[in-house]
């Protein structure tokens, strides 16, 4: 696929997907560049030996969210009545958190800039945080009077808690990189022109586990939210006898074992 929206990239076992439209502060609410995040998506759930997605901006913004030209204008995904805006919805933007939920494959938002409203949400869609001090947060909807549309209803309480994310969700309040830290946002801040470097570092610690047990894992962890103790211990006893069964454990046993009789 041709990407114009985005940049896609793969370099050794992780590949780094770049929101590609600062002209417009990499706003979401584009058929094209969704269409193009999800084939990218896509591309990494089918390669069995990638073991990181690393997701970014290009320019000064992570992403701004939707686009408040076209929502002023009622064009593209907010053009029509309820019925049709609820279906463009359905069919346009939601498409994303479907994508990355549905990926086995870890992934990182190396956020860059700000990150608000849609664009939140989309940090919070990540597996891991990673934010440059010019890093910015906010769940900002209900300043523009509507509800988060694409998910961030879900993925913002699982991130930092049911209370905290209400109270950005009523207040709209912006939060800088360092306090996005001291709530459990993000993972670490790191100096701005750094931000790719430690992502990858990252990336690369990741991708130094077996690709397939990367995704068992972190399927695991996320079909066991909401689930009881029995239920999670069912599925870890599946998982581990599949886990068992493989040769990357083979060879990793082995590797431990020639290390112990040097």
């Amino acid at each position: 696929m041709q990407f114009q929206d985005v940049v896609f990239e793969k370099q050794d076992k992780t590949a780094v997907l770049t929101l590609n439209r600062p002209d417009i502060r990499n706003a979401l609410s584009g058929e094209r560049m969704i269409e193009e995040i999800e084939a990218a998506i896509s591309i990494v759930q089918e390669d069995e030996e990638m073991c990181a997605l690393i997701l970014t901006g290009a320019g000064a913004a992570f992403s701004a969210g939707g686009n408040l030209k076209d929502l002023q204008a009622k064009v593209g995904m907010f053009a029509g009545g309820p019925d049709e805006v609820r279906d463009n919805y359905r069919k346009g933007i939601q498409r994303i958190p479907l994508a990355l939920h549905h990926l086995d494959v870890p992934t990182i938002a190396a956020v860059n800039g700000p990150a608000i409203g849609a664009g939140c949400d989309l940090a919070c869609m990540c597996d891991i945080r990673i934010a440059g001090e010019d890093a910015r947060f906010g769940e900002t909807f209900a300043s523009v009077g509507l509800i988060p549309g694409d998910g961030g209803a879900y993925f913002l309480p699982r991130t930092i808690g049911f209370s905290k994310a209400l109270e950005l969700a009523f207040t709209c309040r912006v939060l800088d990189a360092t306090e996005a830290l001291g709530i459990g946002l993000v993972s670490e801040v790191v100096p701005q022109e750094k931000l790719m470097d430690r992502a990858m570092q990252v990336a690369r610690e990741i991708a130094r586990q077996p690709a397939k047990t990367l995704r068992m894992a972190k399927r695991l962890f996320y079909v066991s939210q909401g689930k009881t103790l029995e239920e999670t211990l069912e599925l870890s006893a599946a998982f581990q006898a599949i886990c068992q069964h493989s040769p990357e454990h083979a060879r990793a046993l082995e590797a431990m074992a020639a290390r112990k009789k040097q």
